[in-house]
Order: structure tokens, then sequence, then C-alpha cells
């Protein structure tokens, strides 16, 4: 039985996992799908206001704490990819996966505005532009979305190089928004990389949404999710 650990990207909560969360459970694992400090529906502005990269990594380790979890599966999508790598580099090797689902993967110094492309950077500022700290959300999408504390896109990471004891590291690359993504060099380097292991999905960012069987089949590790177990949206 393993232990999912699921962070969501930039202005989501834990329901952006909603139809991967009863996957993995039927298959007899334990869950906690998070929402991250700042997006939750009760919180003020104040906590939106101080809420950083740092905040969100807390998140992460408080969870750790509160359930004893001593062997993760850490699972960030996007922004969360971010998350996830501060949380286990300080997470004292309770971490035994890193799953980033079509996500930054930070080296140390880095930000998620320093990572992404102009396009995205100047999504944020003008997202931004009203409040000052809070990203509002990008229009049409999911209605749940919530504004996102500018800190933690700014915020740069800090990393001692435990991340590299971490037994299993997974990249999703999500080959259907070609146009925009800002991961295609990414994916390019972590291919060359033994380290990491690479799966490509022929969808767009939101793969939770799009193909949940296919993403809940690669987090199970029963299958390599490419074109062909997207069509069957599950492992024979």
């Amino acid at each position: 039985m393993a232990t999912f650990v699921l962070v969501p990207g930039g202005w989501h909560g834990s329901w952006s996992f909603e139809a991967v969360v009863p996957l993995l459970e039927r298959a007899g694992h334990v869950v906690h799908a998070l929402t991250l400090t700042g997006l939750r529906p009760d919180d003020d502005d104040a906590t939106v206001a101080t809420a950083n990269l740092d905040t969100h990594a807390d998140d992460v380790l408080r969870l750790l704490d509160r359930t004893r979890i001593t062997s993760a599966t850490l699972v960030g999508h996007s922004y969360g990819g971010m998350v996830i790598a501060a949380a286990a580099d300080r997470a004292g090797g309770r971490i035994s996966r890193l799953v980033h689902l079509d996500a930054y993967v930070p080296s140390d110094g880095e930000s998620c505005w320093s990572s992404t492309t102009e396009r995205y950077r100047e999504a944020f500022a003008v997202g931004a532009a009203a409040t000052g700290y809070a990203v509002q959300p990008p229009e049409g999408g999911d209605p749940r979305r919530r504004p996102h504390p500018l800190a933690s896109f700014l915020q740069t990471i800090r990393l001692t190089g435990t991340l590299a004891q971490v037994p299993r590291r997974e990249f999703i690359y999500c080959s259907g928004w070609e146009d925009r993504t800002p991961f295609a060099e990414l994916r390019t380097r972590l291919q060359a990389d033994p380290e990491w292991q690479v799966h490509d999905l022929p969808t767009g960012h939101d793969a939770m949404h799009e193909a949940p069987e296919a993403v809940a089949a690669l987090l199970l590790g029963e299958c390599t999710a490419d074109a062909s177990a997207l069509r069957r949206q599950a492992c024979p």
C-alpha cells in the first residue's frame, strides 16, 4: 500500500484531483489531496498576501507530521512541482517517490517566475495588478479556482541536494498543448538524465480531468501512459 500526497497547481485546490483520488483509493492506497494555504475558500486577504512557497512546503510537511507518514509519494501538478521539491528537500527522508505532473522541476535558486515563459510571467503580472499580492485566475476554466498568492510564484527555492536521495523521480509531460507549454525544454533535459523517468500523455495541461484513468495508471505504475494507453483510458 502506498500513500499519495497530491498537490495542485496554481489557482486550484484539492478538487482538481477529484477524478483521480477514487481510482487510487479503489486500488487500496491512502490518498491525501491538499488545498494550499491562501487558496482555501475561507482564507482572508492577509493569509493570501503572506503565503509563499515556504508556506506551501510547510503545508505538505504538516500533513506528513500529523499523519505520521514515513514513505510518501508526492505528486505535484504545474506550480505544485515547486512545492513538492521544496517539501521533499526538508522531509528528512520521508519521501519515496516524486511525480511532477506537467510541473516545474526546480534547481536551487529558481522560482516559478524564473522557470516559466514570458507568456506566463505576463499573465502573473496582469493577474496581480488589482491587488499586488493575489493573481487572478486566467479567464475560462473551472469556477472553483481562486486568486493565487503572488509571493509563491516569485519566491526562489532553496535546495540542499537531498532531493537526489529520493529513490524514484518521475516527470509526466502533457503533449497536447505544444503551442503553449512551458515544459518542452524541461522534458528534453530530464529525458537525458538517467535519474529521471519521463512519461508522455497526449492531453492538455489538466490531465487529471481529461484522462484521470491514464493519470491514475501512471501513478499506480501499471503501464506507460502513451497515446494507446490514453485511448484505452486504462491498462488492459
